[in-house]
């Protein structure tokens, strides 16, 4: 299981949200390209880049520092969300180095464009299903479909997708553990590998989703987005991937 760092940008800096309010931030550094270079030294193996303006903005607005990123960390491989609603974007990630694209509102809106993605860009598309109560929210968070998550899931079952991120936005920022039921919930009821994010706070979330990960049941969760926690030193990334790849 991949321990995978995240760098959220907002305004050209690296800060964390809570429960993905733009107005509850916290600015960790403002050179992201060092941050990348730090998390590449303690041995993550992928970072999860996010541009918070651009989730907003349905556009990329912190592309230069995804840019900038992929230039100085060409060897980590980088998955980006935030903003990415056609073609377009994609193509300019993957040009700039950038290894997947995470659809995230559009996969939503519009679930055929997650398929069409998929043969355009094969093996480049993951599906970012962030969740309230089990429900997906979209548009940087700011509404709640109707839509399950596991029901959105298997709608992409023979689309292609290389994997799905799923974030339960109550714990997202809040240092509270990770919702290990609902992602081993969703590995269960989906053959894409899912990759869990929200609430990751220490080696016991860790060590909890790895056990999860080495059942049957579980067996999809392919590696867990920290964020907060490895920023405010709660998690040590290099001791947690040592964990995860000594208890495979």
């Amino acid at each position: 299981m991949l321990v995978i760092p995240a760098i959220d940008l907002k305004d050209g800096q690296c800060v964390r949200l809570r429960q993905g309010r733009m107005e509850d931030s916290t600015v960790f550094s403002d050179d992201p390209v060092k941050v990348a270079r730090q998390w590449q030294a303690q041995g993550a193996r992928r970072l999860h880049l996010v541009d918070l303006n651009g989730a907003f903005a349905g556009e990329p607005v912190n592309g230069q520092v995804v840019e900038d990123i992929a230039r100085a960390c060409p060897d980590l491989p980088l998955q980006i969300g935030g903003g990415i609603r056609d073609t377009g974007t994609i193509d300019y990630y993957l040009k700039a180095g950038v290894s997947y694209v995470i659809i995230g509102t559009q996969a939503v809106k519009n679930p055929p464009f997650v398929k069409e993605v998929c043969e355009k860009f094969p093996g480049r598309i993951i599906v970012g299903l962030d969740a309230k109560d089990g429900y997906v929210a979209t548009d940087g968070w700011a509404e709640v479909s109707s839509v399950h998550v596991i029901d959105l899931a298997r709608k992409f079952a023979d689309a292609g997708v290389e994997a799905i991120i799923y974030t339960d936005i109550a714990r997202d920022g809040m240092m509270q553990g990770a919702n290990i039921e609902a992602t081993a919930a969703l590995a269960a009821a989906s053959d894409i590998p899912v990759i869990a994010s929200g609430g990751v706070s220490s080696l016991d979330d860790i060590m909890a989703l790895q056990a999860v990960a080495r059942t049957e049941t579980g067996a999809g969760i392919m590696g867990a987005i920290t964020g907060r926690a490895i920023y405010e030193g709660a998690l040590d990334l290099a001791g947690a991937q040592r964990y995860c790849d000594e208890n495979s």
